[in-house]
């Protein structure tokens, strides 16, 4: 099947080579007719130098495609790349490489060989590892997926965790019934909206290496969002 994977950046000069060439050869060694993958770096409000290397990096690779998305926000940077894509399957990780690259192999299988419609990565399963994590994250992690399952009532382990795949075709009912936030969560929605669809989805544990000297969360305002983005997720339930 073939598959495009989307990487969202903002402001990402200092590392965007360096790891869009380590996935390229990770790819391209497992899959090496070229015309089956994509990478796309979809570039989300960048002011340094982003475009300038993403686009000499969409020129040195044929299956590198730079995407210059109009606004900011991790889920418009999605949405953006998923509803041009003709690909079989879409599915995005962060530029940081987060997630060890060898999870793709099984998630790609899991789609492909065993039917499952959606995989997601989690980092709270008790055969995951976590690596480099401060208490302080790895505490509101926690809280905030368990708010999630209490308030949305959902079963899935871990909504936030940047490494997300599913069969293209299913992306239209994800969005139409409610995965349409611009931001981190709809990460979150993509998850939540496919329980209510009823879609086979596959829990991968994974290993995560937490790179917290570039992290720019900001814990408190970001839970204020999403507060308010569950609350509007579950009225879009109670409305259909």
């Amino acid at each position: 099947m073939t598959f495009d994977i989307t990487i969202p950046v903002l402001n990402e000069e200092a590392s965007l080579q360096q790891q869009v060439g380590k996935l390229h050869d990770f790819v391209s060694a497992h899959f090496p007719d070229t015309e089956q993958w994509q990478i796309i770096i979809a570039d989300n409000g960048s002011t340094d130098q982003t475009e300038t290397l993403g686009r000499a990096l969409e020129s040195t690779f044929t299956n590198v495609r730079f995407l210059k998305v109009p606004d900011r926000g991790v889920g418009l940077a999605l949405k953006t790349s998923w509803s041009q894509s003709r690909a079989e399957i879409v599915g995005y990780m962060d530029l940081d490489l987060a997630t060890g690259l060898d999870h793709f192999l099984e998630a790609y299988r899991a789609i492909v060989e065993k039917d499952y419609d959606l995989v997601y990565g989690t980092r709270l399963h008790p055969r995951s590892r976590v690596i480099g994590r401060t208490l302080k994250r790895e505490i509101s992690s926690r809280v905030f997926n368990w708010m999630l399952r209490n308030y949305l009532r959902v079963g899935f382990s871990d909504g936030m965790c940047g490494f997300k795949w599913l069969k293209r075709e299913h992306y239209p009912a994800l969005y139409e019934k409610g995965a349409q936030n611009n931001g981190w969560f709809f990460s979150t929605e993509l998850l939540t909206v496919a329980e209510w669809l009823n879609l086979r989805i596959k829990e991968l544990p994974v290993v995560w290496t937490d790179d917290v000297s570039s992290s720019r969360v900001e814990i408190w305002p970001l839970a204020k969002k999403y507060m308010q983005a569950m609350r509007e997720l579950k009225g879009k339930r109670l409305r259909s």
